[in-house]
């Protein structure tokens, strides 16, 4: 006895098992996930090094080096690449496909710590940063552009109410910004003057970590009475620095104003974004791995739309791109395709079998073995992607020759004279 003969002898059975794997794929067809390639994890670790006044052999040689050798000793990476410039160290650590970031960040941040000990004293604190995606690309880039705001101004407005909103949109792993210009107090030493002057760099930074610092006072108690104590001690504004003494001898004070251009600008001007030929700073959304991307990015387009109505004057904020449009139109294309076979495999069949009746096998068999692939895609822990989506129009033209193989034998037992159950049986 075949397994065939089972459900052609039983055919309330055989009705039975088709509506649970309709139900079954239509449920699985509502909660599967969909990306534009499949899930996996691509992680990268970035090991950050300071050593202020430092040039980019010494930082190569006593900062890099050394933590090059103490990482290379960790399990799961693929490469390293490191970037030593003038008093800073970057060690990017690139770790192999879907291995547990957790794991390797917990390792690499212990070899760092061993050899902490053997770096200069006047070296930071190596900073540990890991980016864990299943994508080096964000699934959208959102452009801020204007002819009246400045790009640091931008940015803070970015940082206090763009970015908190789109972040905490169900779905969004992060919100991180392109092309920033963060706030901060640029002070142009003027090599002329400190000459002059007799001033050095290593002055400047003792008065600037001297006079500029945050500082907790705690409280002060009396028999009736308690007061917090807060000090002003850090400076604010490009004038407040200008009036920093660097150094006061014999009654003759040098400010920094003196030695030094102090504006307010941005941390640095490394990176710039264009967009449509205007300047702009970008903002890329990362999807969280197990959401669904075509709904994340709806949220966010509708989120955006709230946003763009209190943007400030002259702030204009446009989607520049937007990988479900591509996934979108990949799905809509696959479903075209599915309908063009479907009606194409009736056509066949009708003129060469000549029967209504074995239309409506393809017309059955294609859409249920489909609805039933859907299932199994959710039971293993398929995603709709655009590599499962060419399985699956692969996989209609198997069910397709199947079916109409089947058939044309089903039809000759037929035609020799047998039952339509014996040809059932003996055709399947």
């Amino acid at each position: 006895m075949k397994f065939t003969d089972l459900f052609i002898r039983r055919p309330v059975l055989a009705l039975v098992i088709n509506l649970l794997i309709i139900i079954a794929g239509l449920q699985a067809i509502r909660t599967l996930n969909v990306r534009q390639y499949p899930r996996s994890e691509n992680a990268k670790v970035t090991v950050t090094t300071a050593y202020i006044g430092a040039s980019a052999n010494l930082v190569r040689g006593f900062i890099t080096s050394p933590l090059e050798r103490a990482i290379a000793a960790a399990d799961g990476i693929e490469y390293m690449e490191s970037t030593s410039a003038l008093g800073l160290s970057t060690i990017g650590v690139r770790l192999r496909l879907n291995y547990d970031s957790t794991k390797a960040l917990a390792e690499i941040s212990s070899k760092v710590d061993q050899v902490r000990r053997d770096l200069p004293p006047e070296a930071e604190v190596p900073v540990i940063n890991i980016e864990s995606a299943d994508s080096q690309f964000a699934s959208a880039y959102l452009s801020f552009s204007s002819d009246i705001l400045q790009q640091n101004e931008i940015t803070d407005y970015l940082v206090r109410v763009v970015q908190p909103r789109l972040s905490a949109l169900q779905g969004v792993q992060r919100a991180d910004i392109l092309g920033a210009r963060t706030f901060a107090m640029r002070i142009w030493l003027k090599p002329d003057r400190m000459a002059a002057l007799n001033i050095s760099p290593a002055q400047v930074r003792q008065a600037l970590a001297a006079n500029n610092f945050l500082a907790a006072l705690g409280r002060s108690k009396g028999e009736f009475i308690q007061v917090d104590l807060t000090a002003d001690t850090n400076l604010s504004t490009a004038g407040e620095f200008r009036n920093l003494v660097v150094r006061e001898r014999n009654g003759t004070v040098v400010r920094l104003g003196d030695v030094a251009d102090v504006v307010l600008g941005a941390e640095d001007y490394d990176a710039e974004v264009h967009f449509s030929g205007k300047t702009a700073t970008f903002m890329g959304i990362w999807p969280l791995p197990n959401a669904n991307s075509l709904d994340v990015i709806k949220r966010v387009r509708t989120e955006m739309e709230s946003i763009q109505h209190g943007l400030p004057r002259g702030l204009e904020a446009r989607v520049a791109y937007d990988a479900t449009n591509y996934i979108s139109n990949a799905i809509s294309e696959v479903l075209k395709t599915l309908g063009d076979t479907l009606l194409i495999v009736m056509v066949v069949i009708f003129f060469f079998i000549g029967s209504f009746r074995s239309v409506l096998v393809p017309v059955v068999a294609i859409p249920l073995s489909l609805i039933g692939g859907v299932f199994l895609m959710q039971l293993f822990g398929f995603t709709v992607n655009l590599l499962t989506l060419l399985a699956i129009v692969l996989s209609v033209g198997l069910v397709v020759d199947d079916a109409i193989v089947v058939l044309e034998n089903i039809e000759r037992h037929m035609r020799g004279g047998k039952s339509p159950m014996e040809a059932a049986l003996v055709g399947a």
